[in-house]
């Protein structure tokens, strides 16, 4: 991409419904789908509910879709990590790890009307500029992109505090931070229970309840999300990967990667990119 030209593939608003969404919901760019109603959404096979407005946000080759009485109107921000690198801004807008690639929470924000009308708006002046291909226009269509993130990064991270507190001495606080320290290597769930003192079918339920996901599925989801960091963040080979997330060999991680991702790690470098993090780390 030239520095004074938007490409539509690095930049692009959709007026779509759920329906369009569950036929082509995987995409190699970062997605924010703004929608108003109610019923359920699966993102890479686990399904949450939600009622009302509310913003999701998908990485590159999630598995979006949507489970609703009736197809529902929506809006669908896409852009390239190379248009904008969540990585790299990460001081400016912390929304890696808050609204994208946060494997603990629901893929969406719920917003009380003000506020989904003042981001609504923010989305209609970044489409309006999509349209203007100097480097100005350029400029003001990223400005508009990371206000949007920054506005939804703040009322999440309100309402993480909230849900913190209420939520301080839950015994599966303690398994995040088991598992951010020992997905690398332990990747049995009878691990982590063992760990915690609490039974395997205990622990099950528990995860359930609290995550909406088995114990497994978050395993597999924390190293398929530091895949992607590695393939993505830096310039080494599927090998020396495979190796650093403790797979016996590139074949195997190949396997594991496309099977839980839907496309091979080579093919996930090729379509999303090396980000320009990968540069400076060099």
């Amino acid at each position: 991409m030239k520095e004074n030209e938007i490409d539509r593939k690095d930049c692009m608003v959709q007026e779509c419904d759920t329906d369009y969404i569950n036929l082509y919901g995987s995409s190699p760019l970062y997605s924010i789908f703004f929608l108003e109603g109610n019923g359920k959404v699966s993102v890479d096979l686990v399904e949450y509910t939600f009622d009302g407005k509310i913003i999701l946000f998908a990485t590159p080759y999630q598995i979006v879709h949507f489970d609703t009485k009736q197809s529902i109107k929506t809006r669908r921000l896409q852009f390239h990590g190379d248009f904008y690198c969540i990585e790299y801004h990460k001081k400016e807008v912390a929304c890696n790890g808050l609204l994208f690639n946060n494997i603990y929470q629901q893929p969406y924000v719920n917003l009380e009307p003000k506020d989904y009308i003042e981001l609504d708006y923010i989305l209609g002046k970044l489409i309006i500029e999509l349209e203007n291909t100097t480097s100005y226009g350029i400029a003001v269509v990223r400005s508009y992109l990371q206000l949007i993130l920054a506005l939804c990064s703040k009322i999440k991270s309100e309402d993480n505090l909230v849900h913190e507190e209420r939520n301080i001495h839950h015994p599966l606080i303690q398994f995040k931070n088991l598992l951010e320290n020992n997905f690398h290597k332990e990747r049995q769930p009878s691990f982590y229970a063992a760990q915690m003192n609490i039974s395997p079918n205990s622990f099950s339920k528990l995860c359930k309840q609290y995550f909406l996901k088995t114990p497994s599925t978050l395993i597999h989801e924390r190293v398929i999300l530091e895949a992607k960091k590695l393939i993505h963040l830096s310039y080494k080979s599927m090998k020396q990967i495979a190796a650093e997330l403790n797979f016996d060999d590139e074949n195997y991680f190949s396997r594991y990667f496309k099977k839980h991702t839907g496309i091979t790690p080579t093919a996930f470098r090729e379509n999303v990119g090396i980000s320009i993090v990968a540069d400076l780390s060099r």
